[in-house]
C-alpha cells in the first residue's frame, strides 16, 4: 500500500517582520530565508519523516530540482515528480513577531498539470492505495473524478480554499481535513459543532477532521467524535503546522493506528513543528514525536 500525494512544491521566500504588511504600507523585514514549501511538499515531507510509503507526483521547474532532490533524500519516491520548463511553484511569506504568517502563492508549474497527466499517473494506483490532496495544483476537478472511478482512498484538504472547490467531484472523498475558515465555506458555519453537523449533511458516508488550532482538532466519522486538545507551545512559526498534523495523522491512519492514537500522534508532531521557523525544516521526526509522549 502506497500514499500518493498529487500535490504541489514550492520554493518559500520567509520574510520575518514585526507586524503583518497593512494596504499601502512599506515596511523593512528583520530577518529572509528561502525554504523548500508546498502544501503537497509538506505533507509528504511529514509522510516520510512519519514513516509511511509516500510518492509524490506533481511538477517543477529547473529551479526546483533541489527539491525534488530533497524528497528522495527523506525517503519518498520522486518519479512521478516531473521536470519542465519555466518557474517552479513560489510563496513570498511574512512572519510576525507573534508567529503568525500571510502568503502569496503562485502556482508556477504547479498549475501546468494536465488532465491527460493526471490520468496517467493515476492508472498506476488502484483500491488498496491512499491518495492525499490539496488545492495547489491544476485538474483538481479531473484528478478528484478520475481517483473516485478507480476506488481510490481519497483524503482532502481543501487549501487553499476557493470557490471552485464547492464544484469539485467530491463524493468519492473518504476523508476531509480542514480548518474552521475552510469548514465555513463548505456550510456557511462558524462554530466547530455546526460545521461538523454541515458536513455531515452534505457529505455523509466521509470522515470529517477539524483542525481548530491552539484547541486541538476533532474527528467525527458519524459513528464516533473525538476531540484531541493541543498541546500548549511557544509558537514560533505556524507556516507548516496544518501540513504536519495531516502527514503524521494519515501515516498513522494508513498504519492501522485507531483514529485517537493518529489524532494524538498528529497534534504532538505539529506542536514541535510550530516551534522551529520555515515550512518544510520545521517538520519533526517521528523519533522525535515518539520522545514526546
Amino acid at each position: 500500500m502506497t500514499i500518493l500525494n498529487f500535490g504541489s512544491v514550492n520554493i518559500d521566500h520567509v520574510y520575518r517582520v514585526e507586524h503583518l504588511v497593512r494596504p499601502g504600507e512599506t515596511i523593512a523585514s528583520q530577518d529572509y530565508h528561502h525554504f523548500s514549501g508546498g502544501k503537497g511538499f509538506n505533507q509528504s515531507i511529514a509522510l516520510a519523516r512519519a514513516g509511511a510509503a509516500v510518492s509524490h507526483a506533481g511538477r517543477i521547474g529547473g529551479d526546483g530540482v533541489w527539491l525534488r532532490e530533497q524528497l528522495a533524500g527523506e525517503g519518498a519516491d520522486v518519479r512521478l515528480l516531473e521536470v519542465i520548463d519555466g518557474p517552479s511553484g513560489h510563496a513570498i511569506i511574512q512572519v510576525d513577531a507573534t508567529g503568525e504568517n500571510a502568503i502569496i502563492l503562485f502556482g508556477g508549474a504547479n498549475r501546468t498539470i494536465t488532465p491527460t497527466a493526471a490520468e496517467e499517473i493515476l492508472d498506476s494506483f488502484g483500491g488498496k492505495d491512499w491518495l492525499l490532496l490539496q488545492n495547489e495544483i491544476s485538474s483538481m476537478r479531473e484528478i478528484l473524478q478520475l481517483a473516485g472511478e478507480r476506488g481510490l482512498r481519497i483524503v482532502f484538504n481543501p487549501a487553499p480554499m476557493a470557490a471552485e472547490v464547492l464544484d469539485y467531484p467530491l463524493d468519492g472523498v473518504s476523508i476531509f481535513v480542514l480548518n474552521e475558515v475552510e469548514g465555513e465555506a463548505f456550510t456557511g458555519a462558524t462554530e466547530p459543532e455546526a460545521i461538523l453537523a454541515g458536513m455531515r449533511r452534505r457529505f455523509p458516508t466521509a470522515t470529517v477532521v477539524l483542525t481548530l488550532g491552539a484547541d486541538g482538532a476533532i474527528y467525527d466519522d458519524g459513528a464516533q467524535r473525538i476531540h484531541v486538545p493541543a498541546q500548549p507551545v511557544q509558537a514560533v512559526d505556524t507556516t507548516a503546522a496544518g501540513d504536519t498534523f495531516i502527514g503524521y495523522f494519515l501515516a498513522g491512519l494508513s498504519a492501522g493506528d485507531a483514529p485517537q492514537a493518529a489524532l494524538e500522534l498528529a497534534t504532538r508532531a505539529a506542536a514541535i513543528c510550530v516551534t522551529r521557523p520555515g515550512a518544510a525544516p520545521s517538520i519533526p521526526r517521528r523519533e522525535e514525536v515518539s520522545s514526546e509522549q
